[in-house]
């Protein structure tokens, strides 16, 4: 699989994530403040659905973080050490995070199959069978998986082809300087 094509598909699912959080969250929080406001009254279950809507945001947006290292990492102390004990940390914190995004999409898909399996649905008016939002959910988390183990692969290999600064790019932390030369680069495209 392509770095572009896994850059894409992390940044659509996070463009989703984005619809989600506008769509699935403010329109109904307005409308239900609206409806307080002018009927006295709730006209949507806006608690519910935003409460799905970040769930399912926050599944579709983490696979985007692994693509652009937009993750936190604190590594004052590793950014000094020599090439090979920071690439030995760097694919050390790649692995670990591929392992937390495993077990996150394998306990999500348990959820979702329990609810399914069980007719789960909300408790509110709605009804909503919880396997949508559930499942919404896993799919965000399953990619973030994907993502996530193949990133330490794809930097192992590109380190025993000599690649320091592919493998940087993959699983290295991210340089102030071409951070920045990355946000002037952005903002020279949009002018």
């Amino acid at each position: 699989m392509t770095d572009t094509l896994i850059e894409n598909v992390s940044r659509w699912l996070a463009w989703a994530a984005g619809a989600v959080i506008l769509f699935g969250c403010a329109l109904p929080i307005t409308v239900d403040v609206l409806s307080r406001y002018f009927l006295n009254r709730s006209a949507v279950e806006s608690f519910e659905i935003s409460g799905f809507g970040l769930a399912a945001c926050i599944g579709l947006g983490m696979a985007h973080t692994v693509t652009t290292k937009a993750h936190i990492r604190v590594d004052f102390a590793v950014a000094r050490l020599p090439f090979p004990l920071r690439a030995a940390c760097d694919l050390l914190a790649a692995c670990v995070l591929a392992v937390v995004a495993g077990a996150l999409a394998w306990f999500a898909w348990k959820t979702a199959a329990q609810s399914y399996a069980m007719g789960a649905q909300s408790m509110s008016l709605l009804r909503i069978p919880m396997v949508i939002p559930q499942g919404i959910w896993w799919v965000g988390l399953f990619w973030f998986a994907f993502v996530a183990v193949l990133a330490p692969l794809r930097a192992v290999l590109r380190l025993v082809r000599g690649d320091r600064e592919g493998f940087n790019e993959l699983v290295g932390s991210a340089d102030i300087n071409a951070e920045i030369d990355e946000a002037v680069h952005a903002a020279e495209g949009r002018t």
